[in-house]
């Protein structure tokens, strides 16, 4: 028996936002004067070091629910289960359902709740919850589910990665043009065959590390101070990332017992380009190596940072042909990888 992954699906908003567009904003310092650098330079310099040309997000009406639950029909109709055989609806987001103007979150009911009653569901059995864990939300949603499943609590669960962070960026500050909208989704089941997850790893660094994300205030000093913004110290967070990720993923594949040369494909959060590009390099330097071309597959130039959404997306995208040059087939052993706001580290091996 194994626990694989049998059906994904995914939404990609249809709101494209350019870089160009970010050159009518009025980006400001920290203490609210003005940035020296004139806007093309800024977004010039931002797509150099991110790789990012263009983000999406939601259309007005929307919310981060709305979106999940696109996602999920279309994991549960790729997977042709019955949906009310689910055991499990595990939602990974990090700021609730925040409509378009709003200043509040919206948690109560859980996104789970909500997508489970989108669907249309009626068993009480099948439980829904919510996993607040940063961008790692995702992947420790699947390490859940196949705990659940290994377990003999489960045999089917949907996992959910949604998120509208346009919602809730500060536009005064430069950061802003790292995020993104969007949602991905898997159903995890019991099968017959070989194969599926083979290893875990999680970790959680909170002793200086808990605030290199955040909520804070506006750049601009004439907001509401009391309007809380997604705020990051980018530099700490990078060198968090590349000192801690490496190892994890390495522990999580020698756990495993697949060899490095036996690894297919990395699919890591998609955080930022050169930050990604980097701790791929690092990590099969600890293996004395070099990595091979085309192993880790990238879409954050077209759809930004999507938080817990930017891997199940990227995963559904690759299954239906949709990321240039890059596939997956059975057999194939996968790493994925994620870190975020906790100061959170995760990462799975899977054979297809």
């Amino acid at each position: 028996m194994a626990i694989k992954i049998t059906g994904s699906g995914s939404y990609i908003p249809t709101q494209t936002v350019t870089n160009t567009d970010f050159e009518r904003h009025q980006f400001l310092n920290e203490d609210g004067s003005t940035y020296a650098v004139p806007n093309e330079v800024i977004a010039e310099k931002f797509k150099d070091i991110t790789g990012i040309e263009e983000r999406r997000y939601v259309e007005d009406d929307l919310t981060t629910s709305d979106i999940a639950f696109f996602a999920a029909e279309k994991a549960i109709e790729d997977s042709k289960i019955d949906p009310e055989k689910l055991d499990y609806i595990i939602v990974a987001h990090n700021f609730g359902d925040v409509k378009k103007g709003a200043i509040q979150s919206d948690t109560v009911p859980s996104i789970a709740a909500r997508v489970k009653h989108k669907l249309r569901i009626r068993n009480p059995k099948c439980v829904g919850y919510d996993v607040m864990f940063g961008c790692p939300g995702w992947i420790e949603g699947m390490i859940q589910a196949q705990a659940f499943i290994k377990a003999g609590m489960a045999k089917k669960c949907l996992v959910i990665g949604a998120e509208t962070l346009s919602r809730v960026v500060d536009m005064h500050d430069r950061d802003s043009m790292i995020y993104s909208d969007g949602a991905g989704a898997t159903v995890l089941e019991l099968t017959d065959g070989e194969g599926g997850f083979l290893a875990h790893e999680t970790a959680s660094f909170t002793y200086e590390e808990s605030k290199f994300l955040f909520f804070g205030k506006s750049y601009n000093v004439d907001h509401n101070p009391d309007v809380r913004y997604l705020k990051m110290y980018g530099r700490k967070i990078y060198e968090f990332a590349l000192t801690n990720v490496p190892l994890a993923m390495k522990a999580c594949l020698d756990n495993s017992g697949i060899p490095i040369a036996d690894l297919t494909k990395i699919l890591i959060h998609q955080a930022n380009e050169k930050m990604d590009e980097a701790i791929v390099h690092r990590f099969f330097k600890l293996y004395q190596q070099t990595p091979p071309e085309n192993v880790m597959p990238m879409n954050i130039k077209k759809l930004g940072n999507s938080s817990v959404a930017t891997i199940p997306t990227l995963y559904d995208l690759i299954l239906k042909g949709k990321i240039e040059n890059q596939e997956l087939h059975k057999g194939d052993v996968v790493l994925f990888a994620s870190v975020g706001a906790g100061m959170n580290i995760n990462a799975f091996v899977y054979r297809c």
